[in-house]
């Protein structure tokens, strides 16, 4: 089958498996060409691994510190008549070169927020991986979450938490600046954000996996969030996800209490910096910002794609001598984009930037560029016109 990129909105509705693992591996290439972290993790859970940050999260310490891993998310395989999803082969292309490397790394695909897939990822810790679990990531992005415990159902939102909000956007389909408002949302759809993307569900994780036995001394968890600058507040910080993510850090506090006590661990919540990701292509105002963000930060070598991000976070931050927390105990890998320069030209761009100076001050290419690479186009040494095997299975879930 020859795949071609198909989009539609914030998603594409193909990928290319050659592509995927083409990207892949340049992620591990980019991990090997930096010095081993010999005191890195050994055992790691990443949920939410297939994708962006928490796909990287798994490559970083297997390529870095030689870590097993155990790899958890809901993707759509491929057929013969159809392509999966681009995490699908992500993970393919993982578990492949992993386990070429020597190394152990097993996947399993489902709904995470069930108990029966935690059941199923304590088994194969206790049973396959050799010891017990050092650093759990958890990286789950989802728009929706079942209760495990009650059923119900949870959907959550994009929208501001005070009234409506109307500023600046990218139509990423024409490339276009546009006028977007967003409404407010209703006090159920804040708790509904908050039960999906808040710390809940990091929490049964952690108390699962301290009942039975399967953490080790010293582990360390990290969740990701996002602060940004002033302007994308109203629409993420003060908006329902920032409540989430408020949630989040309060999770993070109970975990930390409890790990600390326990293993002598400890919880963080990572803020991160502002990229092309599957989620962040979906909010408002975003876009936008992160296109006139790249230019800068590239002109100042100072831009980071979510594999350096994550080395960074690893190397300078979760396995040195000085994690450089904030006053709210948060890691801040986002410290460059936050760099008062940064910001202050960005923040300037902003108030004039339009259709008809857009091309000039911002770097909407390498937002598209990044963007296709998502979903496997776009890269290096890929014959996009070749025919492509669509069912390119991930190993361990093979039958």
């Amino acid at each position: 089958m020859i795949v071609k990129p198909k989009i539609r909105g914030f998603i594409c509705t193909t990928a290319h498996p050659d592509g995927c693992a083409a990207h892949v591996q340049e992620q591990i290439d980019y991990v090997k060409s930096k010095p081993a972290l010999d005191n890195g993790p050994k055992n790691v859970l990443v949920i939410g691994s297939s994708t962006g940050y928490g796909l990287a999260s798994r490559i970083v310490p297997a390529f870095q510190s030689g870590a097993n891993t155990l790899g958890i998310f809901f993707e759509k395989p491929g057929s013969e008549k159809r392509p999966g999803s681009a995490g699908w082969y992500n993970s393919a292309a993982f578990e492949k070169a992993a386990t070429a490397q020597g190394l152990f790394a097993k996947s399993l695909n489902g709904d995470a927020f069930s108990n029966e897939l935690k059941e199923q990822a304590i088994e194969i810790i206790k049973n396959e991986m050799g010891g017990k679990i050092d650093l759990v990531v958890y990286s789950l992005a989802s728009p929706r979450r079942t209760d495990p415990n009650t059923g119900e159902v949870y959907k959550s939102v994009l929208k501001t938490t005070g009234g409506d909000y109307t500023n600046k956007t990218l139509n990423t389909d024409k490339g276009e600046i546009e006028e977007v408002t967003i409404g407010a949302a209703t006090p159920e759809e804040i708790e509904h954000t908050i039960k999906v993307m808040g710390g809940e569900d990091w929490e049964f994780w952690m108390n699962a996996l301290v009942e039975a036995d399967v953490l080790d001394n010293g582990v360390k968890t990290v969740a990701y969030s996002y602060i940004g600058p002033e302007l994308t507040w109203p629409i993420y910080t003060d908006g329902t996800i920032g409540q989430a993510k408020k949630d989040l850090e309060k999770s993070c506090a109970k975990i930390n209490a409890t790990l600390s006590e326990k293993f002598g661990g400890e919880a963080y919540v990572s803020v991160n910096k502002a990229l092309v990701t599957q989620a962040s292509s979906a909010i408002p105002v975003v876009p936008l910002y992160i296109s006139i963000l790249y230019k800068e930060m590239k002109e100042k070598g100072l831009h980071e794609g979510c594999i350096e991000q994550i080395e960074r976070l690893f190397s300078d931050r979760l396995y040195s001598d000085d994690a450089k927390l904030d006053s709210d105990g948060r890691i801040r890998i986002d410290d460059w984009e936050m760099r008062d320069d940064i910001q202050s030209t960005v923040a300037n761009i902003w108030q004039t930037v339009s259709n008809e100076n857009f091309s000039t001050v911002a770097d909407f290419e390498g937002y598209q560029a990044e963007f296709l690479k998502l979903f496997g186009f776009g890269l290096d040494g890929v014959n996009y016109d070749a025919d492509t095997d669509p069912a390119t299975a991930v190993p361990s879930l093979a039958e």
